[in-house]
């Protein structure tokens, strides 16, 4: 993510951030069937790229790396491995940890990356396919790097509308170190990008993880910034794009975008995840499971909702993979001995090129 860290204690919560919910928005917001998480799975593809290696390609100094890009490696797919077989991988997974079969399944949402197998394609219903979940029905969400809130938000509309659908499989993945060219300065705050895969299943129950609330706020004038120039509907593919490398992923005006984006990315991230909160009836999270960005804004995000690093998962051994971040922290949380307890609230917390920001408050429900 672009900015340099904010002092938390100086941090001004944009105009129409307020006021928060009241107790009525609250219950407003907490209504409907409980959702909850019963199943986590994730999947890192063998291939590794070390901060040694990114030095390597880039010219950016492995001290460097390490301490300001917050990397100490990424998972690198192999030629083969796409986002529809990274995310049946973490699907299996999923739903092994749930103790069910595919024929359980009754949707299954792809939240991932939209650098997918082909262009103008959808992966779910190949994920559905390698899965053998052949009584889900499937559609994708895509918001970048905040694809996981929205994909969470549209599970819920799910089962609220839909009694008939008792489980929900949401599956992100993320190739995006193939559309990176390290020789192109304007792109190295997204050096980062790594691979791999992560998958829930949500179902009509508290589960292991209850689905509180989220909050989303998007900034449209971002919109232009963050692109792939060619393959798309304004520049066609052609021999030209391709010899001019207008196929890897770019930022336009960086200095603009910096100027524009420094200011408010912290504020941005406070404010939906303030909002999210109490859209769940808390005030400050337990946890912490942000997207990977560099250390300084990692440890600013904690300060802001006054917790201790220790009490956030961040992720310096996978690197950022658009949106599977949270998910694959969620799990590695779940995992952990130290890990939440009964009644503690996660706050998931991400971003994504556009701009959006989006978080996601869950309630640990297992003793």
């Amino acid at each position: 993510m672009a900015g340099d860290a904010v002092v938390a204690s100086e941090i001004k919560v944009p105009v129409g951030a307020e006021p928060l919910p009241g107790d009525a928005e609250v219950e407003r917001s907490a209504a409907g069937p409980a959702v909850g998480i019963v199943g986590l799975g994730h999947f890192l593809p063998e291939g590794i790229m070390t901060a040694a290696d990114l030095e390597a390609a880039t010219g950016i100094p492995e001290a460097v790396v390490r301490v300001k890009l917050g990397l100490h490696q990424k998972h690198i797919a192999a030629p083969r491995e796409t986002v529809s077989t990274l995310g049946v991988q973490a699907a299996r997974r999923a739903l092994a940890d749930a103790g069910v079969g595919p024929e359980a399944v009754d949707a299954i949402i792809y939240f991932g990356s939209p650098h997918k197998d082909y262009h103008v394609w959808l992966a779910a219903p190949r994920i559905q396919h390698l899965l053998g979940a052949s009584r889900a029905f499937c559609y994708e969400v895509c918001g970048v790097s905040a694809g996981l809130p929205f994909a969470l938000e549209s599970a819920r509309g799910l089962f609220a509308v839909r009694p008939d659908v008792q489980r929900v499989l949401l599956v992100g993945a993320s190739t995006e170190s193939r559309i990176l060219n390290y020789r192109n300065e304007r792109s190295r705050f997204m050096f980062n990008f790594g691979d791999g895969a992560a998958a829930a299943l949500l179902e009509r129950s508290d589960g292991r993880a209850r689905v509180l609330a989220s909050a989303f706020y998007t900034d449209g004038r971002f919109a232009e910034f963050v692109r792939i120039p060619a393959g798309g509907a304004l520049l066609p593919a052609s021999h030209a794009t391709v010899v001019n490398g207008l196929h890897f992923i770019d930022v336009c005006d960086p200095p603009k975008m910096k100027s524009l984006l420094d200011p408010i990315t912290l504020p941005n991230f406070v404010r939906v995840g303030k909002e999210a909160l109490a859209r769940s009836g808390a005030d400050r999270p337990d946890w912490l499971l942000p997207l990977h960005t560099k250390r300084s804004l990692f440890e600013a995000l904690c300060e802001a909702f006054d917790l201790p690093a220790e009490r956030g998962v961040y992720l310096e051994d996978t690197g950022h993979m658009s949106a599977v971040d949270p998910l694959l922290a969620l799990a590695r949380l779940a995992d952990r001995a130290d890990g939440p307890v009964k009644g503690e609230r996660i706050l998931i917390l991400t971003a994504g090129t556009g701009y959006n920001w989006a978080a996601t408050v869950l309630r640990w429900e297992m003793s």
